[in-house]
């Protein structure tokens, strides 16, 4: 049996602009994880951050990207494990961005999650893509403010 992590948050802000949350290394850095993403399909890159011995992950996620279609869908592989090249957790991340009532919905599909060897760190990340969404809208509406103000 497999789990999934489904999340969708409204952004009173045009998809262009969430677009670059998700695309841009220095953005998602904000948000996310270190990263050396690049939004180009077949693309290797990996997300980095302090292991955490508890969910038997050394701090790195192994990534590829599998889909893009600006601004409208970003899909890509999502590996990690404890090190020394074990990979214990082998799933897949879609964001889907639709245009809605002036501003944009940002959806995402974590899936592939095997029960028995990812349960916990599936409860830590059911919560965390959802606080990281949160994070994104903070970011934009403080960079819009910053804009008005200026």
């Amino acid at each position: 049996m497999q789990h999934r992590i489904q999340h969708t948050v409204f952004f009173p802000h045009p998809p262009e602009a969430v677009w670059e949350f998700l695309t841009r290394p220095e953005l998602i850095s904000q948000w996310l994880m270190e990263t050396d993403f690049e939004p180009i399909v077949g693309y290797d890159f990996h997300f980095k951050s302090k292991p955490v011995p508890q969910f038997d992950w050394d701090g790195i996620i192994y990534c590829k990207v599998l889909e893009v279609d600006a601004p409208k869908k970003l899909t890509y592989s999502w590996k990690g494990g404890p090190g020394n090249g074990k990979i214990t957790m082998d799933s897949i991340v879609r964001w889907t961005l639709k245009p809605k009532d002036n501003g944009t919905e940002l959806s995402v599909d974590h899936s592939g999650f095997k029960v028995l060897t990812n349960l916990d760190i599936f409860s830590a990340m059911e919560k965390g893509w959802l606080q990281n969404m949160n994070k994104i809208l903070e970011l934009l509406n403080r960079r819009s403010h910053d804009t008005a103000n200026t």
